[in-house]
């Protein structure tokens, strides 16, 4: 066991950090992460108002810690950064649960994987094939829908905001007509710290002002599952909220706070990282007209596309774990209870696996992002995301000529789940 004293974070690099605009910035935030990858790898952050925790900021230390679920947990604190205010909030509502949402994404071994494998089929590559002539159809309608927008658009909130919510929300089993709900209530929950998708659009929240706003769009996705799974037990279809409404663990039906956790879950993270990945293709294909004409020429190179698009735009950008036990992490003492941030942003910019990172490369091979976390708690939904990234492409290259930028992105402001929240390009129908 190391017997070195902790290493700290500096002040300006903590504060980046845990600061939800700096996502938002995007560059600065890379240049924090490359200070410590270099120089202090597993770093302590002490920032104002939140307890201190771990930054893990090289690939290989975050994959060590994500393939780890007996050392390093998800359930005994909380799997998301929050100031102590929030956590504390938290507990109070939740009546001593670090965790606002009950989901995979907060369970450990052997709880997590018996709620898993409840939908963990809908999701494998043998049921999805079975579903791709559909999802084409989805993908042509929202080609059909940019295009008829004459030229130029908001790519984020004309197609990649709206097609994966349309392809997620028909396995789940939501009505057509409520899906500009699921996508209201996914950009508050997600979006809670940028004034432009939380749910008051103010930029002077405190921190517990922004956690009741993302409470609030919590109960109304609660309120709206439940009453699908009502309708569900009475009446089953052939569709992912009908297992939900009807899962049964260890002989007894899972409790109402699993089920509305299981169905936010799916309904929300199932389409918004997809589409921050595919907004990101977008902008990266809009500002290299070179390997636009390459991709649209060679169909071969799509899957690089799209893996590139998730390693370079990294929509989930952290989780927290905690210590079991004690333990060493790239050379430094981790104490059991210890709270720990993957840094996703940082792992998936790491020089040590990824030459020249910042550069948008479709071709770069092997392509060992860490978007999709490993271990047991992988992406449920990561073979979902790549077809619908796939298809997609696929069919709007053969109708697009040429595209660029139209004026200037920007990012969501946020520390968790981030991405594109504006895309204006212009484009040249074939």
């Amino acid at each position: 066991m190391a017997t070195i004293a902790p290493a700290v974070l500096p002040p300006e690099i903590a504060s980046a950090i845990v600061n939800p605009v700096a996502y938002g910035e995007w560059n600065g935030i890379k240049e924090k992460f490359r200070w410590a990858r270099d120089n202090m790898p597993v770093g302590l952050v002490q920032a104002e108002g939140y307890m201190p925790f771990w930054a893990i900021t090289r690939h290989e230390d975050i994959m060590t810690v994500s393939k780890d679920n007996a050392r390093f947990l998800n359930a005994p604190k909380s799997v998301v950064l929050g100031p102590i205010a929030v956590q504390m909030l938290t507990h109070m509502i939740t009546g001593g649960s670090p965790h606002l949402v009950r989901s995979l994404v907060t369970m450990d071994a052997p709880e997590h994987m018996d709620y898993r494998k409840l939908t963990q089929s809908w999701f494998m590559p043998k049921n999805l094939a079975s579903l791709e002539e559909k999802i084409r159809g989805i993908a042509r309608a929202s080609v059909d829908a940019m295009l008829a927008t004459g030229g130029s658009c908001d790519f984020v909130h004309q197609v990649s905001a709206l097609y994966p919510l349309h392809v997620v929300m028909q396995i789940l089993g939501v009505p057509h007509e409520d899906e500009p709900l699921m996508l209201k209530l996914t950009q508050e929950m997600f979006g809670g710290e940028d004034p432009d998708l939380n749910r008051a659009r103010s930029v002077e929240l405190t921190p517990e002002q922004v956690t009741q706003f993302v409470i609030e769009a919590v109960r109304d996705f609660e309120g709206y599952f439940m009453k699908l799974a009502a309708a569900r037990r009475a009446d089953p279809k052939d569709d992912v909220a009908t297992v939900i409404a009807n899962a049964v663990i260890d002989g007894e039906p899972i409790s109402d706070r699993n089920a509305a956790g299981y169905y936010i879950i799916v309904a929300a993270a199932g389409h918004d990282t997809t589409s921050a990945s595919t907004a990101g293709a977008m902008w990266a294909l809009a500002k290299d007209p070179e390997q636009f004409a390459r991709i649209k020429a060679d169909r071969s190179l799509l899957p690089g596309l799209i893996e590139e698009a998730i390693r370079w735009t990294t929509p989930v950008q952290h989780f927290m774990r905690t210590a079991a036990e004690d333990c060493e992490i790239g050379g430094q003492a981790i104490a059991k209870d210890d709270w720990l941030m993957l840094c996703y942003v940082s792992g998936n910019h790491d020089e040590r696996v990824f030459p020249d990172p910042d550069r948008f490369d479709a071709s770069r091979g092997p392509n060992r992002h860490v978007a999709f976390g490993a271990g047991v708690h992988q992406c449920l939904g990561l073979h979902l995301a790549r077809l619908e990234m796939r298809i997609l492409f696929d069919e709007l290259l053969d109708r697009i000529d040429s595209v660029e930028l139209a004026g200037t992105p920007l990012r969501a402001s946020s520390t968790f789940v981030g991405g594109p929240k504006t895309l204006p390009i212009r484009f040249v129908p074939s």
